[in-house]
């Protein structure tokens, strides 16, 4: 009796996974942490893709990136940390079918995600080492094209990564109950380099090229040299603070790639829970930074939250200095 209380389908006797063995208490608290990280994820991404869609003065390339972040990282709160939490603390009684979708999901959204970054990167790149042919290289029609592009090629490169799972639906799960995948040696080598080191090298080169380009024209400012052509203050400043956006964003996903690299045995430790963990966790962290450095972002939060947003013409306020 007290083994099929155990089992997730106790119907279906030696078919049927085991519940997952953890105190209720533990548990519980787990639950508790993460619903309130997802709920304070989405309410503080939905803010920024208020602000940033409500107001006009707001619909810059370097915003249309943000927006597009703040989209997936909104999707990460309302879904992706919910169904991580239901996976890890209880039976799975979706489905086969319904189990890979949210791994489809689950992946495309991170994807995009990572796209954003490198778009975030070569934004900042060439308003900071080309700033003359900034505003005709980068315009918002064409922002608009590559995130559209980004979150085009997540949905379809997700589809590839996945076709053989969805070609045998099912016969990669050892019991009922469960929701995993399975994925061979060529996909998961194919994927580190796609989805992490080819778009962290070019974060990473980036970065640095426009932060040594920045500390040249902040001397020369500082010496009132105005020999060439330097970037506006407030692109160095934008710089700065989309450099912290990428800083914490590797942070995040470093050692959930670092768990990969190191091999399959240490994947199985508790260590990966925290990992992947901290990796969605970036998705709250990011309008955090947009609080602490961005004022137009403090300031349509005030317009947001006191509700003058709904006033006849509120779109046409003065958010930028």
């Amino acid at each position: 009796m007290e083994d099929k209380e155990e089992l997730c389908f106790p119907q279906l006797s030696n078919l049927s996974c085991r519940k997952p063995s953890s105190s209720s208490s533990e548990m519980m608290t787990v639950r508790v942490v993460m619903s309130s990280i997802a709920l304070l994820t989405v309410a503080l991404n939905l803010l920024v893709i208020i602000a940033i869609s409500h107001f006009r003065q707001l619909h810059t390339p370097t915003n249309i990136l943000l927006l597009s972040l703040a989209v997936s990282d909104f999707l990460v709160g309302i879904f992706i940390m919910p169904n991580e939490i239901l996976r890890k603390s209880s039976c799975w009684f979706f489905g086969e079918y319904v189990c890979l979708m949210c791994y489809y999901l689950t992946f495309t959204i991170t994807s995009a995600s990572i796209g954003d970054m490198v778009l975030i990167s070569v934004d900042r790149y060439v308003a900071i080492c080309d700033p003359l042919r900034y505003s005709s290289r980068i315009t918002e029609r064409r922002v608009k094209v590559c995130v559209c592009l980004c979150w085009l090629c997540s949905v379809l490169y997700t589809g590839i990564y996945l076709k053989n799972n969805f070609s045998h639906l099912g016969t990669y799960n050892s019991c009922y109950g469960k929701c995993v995948i399975k994925l061979n040696f060529i996909q998961g080598t194919v994927d580190l380099v796609v989805t992490f080191i080819a778009p962290i090298t070019a974060i990473v080169f980036l970065y640095t090229q426009v932060f040594a380009v920045a500390v040249i024209q902040a001397r020369a400012m500082r010496s009132k040299v105005t020999a060439g052509v330097t970037a506006k203050k407030s692109e160095l400043k934008a710089a700065t603070t989309l450099g912290v956006l990428v800083v914490v964003f590797l942070l995040c996903f470093c050692p959930f790639y670092g768990l990969l690299l190191s091999g399959k045995g240490l994947l199985r430790t508790p260590f990966l829970s925290f990992v992947i963990f901290l990796l969605y966790f970036n998705s709250c962290l990011n309008p955090l930074i947009y609080t602490l450095f961005y004022p137009w972002f403090r300031k349509a939060l005030r317009l947001i939250v006191t509700l003058q947003i709904l006033k006849p013409g509120s779109c046409n306020a003065k958010i930028l200095r």
